[in-house]
């Protein structure tokens, strides 16, 4: 691999301070802040929309324009109904995994600011006579903040539609790899920040406006995503998100591929993505002796590139994926290599883009 970039310690000081920052679905401003804050440093304007997607640009008065894209939301709950006696059930804001609720520590951020500390309890299993209460559903789980009232609920600043999320802290498991809530897809923007700033550090002087897209509401359907694509109007998307690990049991690989944490990142194929764009990527991998891996998706990839390929009227459209373990929960997994192979390959990739730009935009 011909200068393979390597995480320095700074940019893991800020992904860590990234991941463990708050972003749910419709409430993402303290992970957008801690962005914005990185990227600033290493783009031309910066921008936010209504809805809260940040854009930073860099060379924004050029009639050409590519993004590369990421979401900042992540996985959460709702407190849906408050019982006389306290406990608070909820409902899921995004893919939220009732499966691994139950134990949990839990904060609920309220409307002054303030966050309450809770968890999601669960009977002892010597209790649970009935045949429908032995497993969680997003029925019976629920949130206990340790107190005996609807009244003590409320007197906390919790009312229904208050956001809940997880605490869980980021940390680096046998060197390799890194582990945390929100990864998916934050380490989508950590990398698309890392791109802009090595873009800055080896002076590139694009040829085309290159804006730094990190969307909001990803996990309710693509939002975000949705609405910047009509405001930027872009020729070219590059969309980088996690994909699954398919190793783990449960998962079949005839379905769901052979994908492999550590064993580079991954560039689909589906009816969405641009065979033009994606060749230039294979290419460029195989040029810098990247390693990368290929996944099927079919009909749709289930990311923000869906909605960005069929907008306007039409955008060349790719995707880099980095392979995920354990995705939606608090303990999702990325390998450390897979990361810095992916800041690699979208760099040099920007690079080819701007040696052929005259065949690609239009």
């Amino acid at each position: 691999m011909k200068n393979c970039y390597k995480i320095k310690n700074e940019s893991i000081k800020f992904v860590e301070k990234y991941l463990q920052s708050f972003s749910p679905s419709g409430n993402e401003n303290e992970g957008q802040k801690i962005w914005m804050d990185y990227v600033n440093h290493y783009v031309e304007k910066m921008d936010i929309d209504l809805y809260g997607t940040a854009i930073g640009i860099i060379n924004p008065d050029s009639p050409y324009k590519l993004i590369i894209e990421a979401h900042v939301d992540e996985i959460s709950w709702y407190v849906n109904y408050i019982t006389e006696d306290g406990l608070i059930y909820v409902s899921r804001n995004g893919g939220s995994d009732h499966i691994i609720a139950p134990s949990k520590k839990v904060i609920i951020h309220t409307k002054t600011g303030k966050t309450i500390s809770g968890i999601f309890g669960w009977p002892a299993i010597h209790t649970r006579k009935s045949s429908e209460e032995k497993y969680p559903n997003v029925y019976n789980i629920f949130v206990d903040v340790g107190v005996s009232s609807r009244k003590e609920v409320r007197e906390l600043g919790i009312h229904v539609g208050c956001i809940i999320t997880y605490p869980n802290n980021f940390f680096i498991m046998n060197h390799n790899f890194f582990v945390s809530k929100s990864l998916d897809n934050k380490i989508g923007g950590f990398i698309i920040a890392e791109v802009t700033k090595l873009l800055v550090e080896h002076n590139i002087n694009l040829k085309y406006g290159l804006y730094i897209v990190n969307s909001v509401q990803e996990e309710v359907g693509l939002k975000g995503a949705k609405m910047i694509a009509q405001s930027i109007k872009p020729h070219i998307v590059i969309v980088t998100d996690v994909t699954h690990h398919t190793s783990t049991p449960m998962i079949d690989k005839k379905i769901e591929g052979d994908i492999q944490c550590g064993s580079g990142p991954v560039i689909g194929y589906a009816p969405s993505i641009k065979e033009n764009i994606r060749e230039l990527i294979i290419n460029t991998a195989n040029e810098q002796n990247i390693k990368f891996q290929r996944l099927s998706l079919s009909r749709y990839t289930g990311t923000d590139l869906d909605v960005f390929a069929y907008s306007n009227k039409g955008v060349l459209s790719s995707l880099i994926s980095i392979p995920l373990k354990y995705m939606h929960t608090t303990v999702e997994m990325v390998h450390k290599k897979d990361v810095e192979m992916g800041i690699s390959l979208m760099f040099e990739t920007l690079k080819s883009i701007n040696d052929h730009h005259d065949k690609l935009f239009y």
